[in-house]
């Protein structure tokens, strides 16, 4: 029966998603085991959505350097790169301030800034690291290897950060399931995701007002060479008020669909996987 379901659910997002000049990469866990993907085969560019990968790896790296949240680091003006996408450098141009690594991390993982994202990269011990942390936990089909100033400096980098569907739908589910670290970490991390600003047309479009919680983790490209967004993305866990929950990854590479058009399939591809777990989960289960 649920074989049936699940084959269901991925014919309605095969149709949802036919047609679309980009490649489209769906992952839902649903209550931790259930596991249903679309064209999971491919790597699809991270972009920004690698900030929630860094947050973890962080996290692990804080607890066990026994290192609160109030941290603070030194930010120097060279930190704040000019022509990236920085709330942060706009709020304090001239640098020279130090800030706790709780705000940097509200800053990388609501907003996705850019140097914030950097300045912490500095201080974890680099890209390699959180790669290292991410691997360590059984979550291998990605790679972390390139920061936001390099792939700014050549966008073919973009693609060098690159994760499966269901590895970074299964990155997800797992924070939500196991302690990876401290309980003040797990917490701040997780209410920081469901504070997010970024993306509000993705994940969360279809799913206000439903009485969900949604924490998520957008991630966003430019154009390549060829005139194609690199990578518009979106992942996160929703929490029903019947206490199922399902972690989800809708990965878009490459599209030739304009931005809106290609943040509203995402927001399309949440509706129909939120109906289709809605459903599941409200009928008594069959012995």
């Amino acid at each position: 029966l649920l074989f049936a379901r699940q084959t269901q659910l991925e014919t309605q997002l095969k149709e949802a998603i036919k047609g679309k000049k980009a490649e489209i990469g769906i992952a839902v866990i649903i209550d931790g085991k259930d596991t249903v993907t679309v064209n999971n085969d491919i790597h699809y560019p991270l972009m920004s959505v690698f900030k929630f990968h860094q947050a973890l790896a962080l996290a692990d790296y804080m607890g066990k350097q026994k290192q609160s949240l109030e941290t603070r680091l030194p930010i120097k003006k060279s930190d704040l790169k000019p022509d990236t996408y920085s709330p942060l450098r706009d709020k304090y141009p001239q640098g020279e301030i130090e800030m706790s690594i709780a705000d940097l991390l509200k800053y990388t993982l609501q907003q996705s800034d850019n140097n914030a994202c950097d300045i912490l990269f500095r201080y974890q011990g680099g890209t390699g690291a959180v790669n290292r942390y991410i691997h360590s936990l059984g979550i291998t089909d990605c790679l972390i290897s390139a920061t936001e100033e390099e792939m700014h400096q050549d966008l073919e980098r973009c693609y060098q950060n690159w994760t499966t569907p269901v590895a970074a739908a299964g990155l997800v589910d797992m924070f939500l399931r196991k302690p990876l670290f401290g309980a003040a970490y797990k917490d701040f991390i997780y209410q920081t995701m469901v504070e997010c600003q970024t993306g509000k047309d993705r994940l969360p479009a279809p799913l206000a007002d439903k009485g969900l919680i949604i924490g998520h983790k957008t991630g966003t490209g430019g154009l390549n060479a060829q005139g194609q967004l690199i990578g518009t993305n979106d992942i996160g866990f929703i929490l029903l008020p019947n206490g199922h929950r399902y972690s989800i990854a809708v990965l878009i590479k490459d599209s030739e669909e304009n931005p809106q058009a290609t943040s509203g399939l995402i927001g399309e591809i949440s509706r129909i996987v939120y109906e289709y777990v809605l459903k599941l989960t409200s009928v008594p289960t069959q012995l």
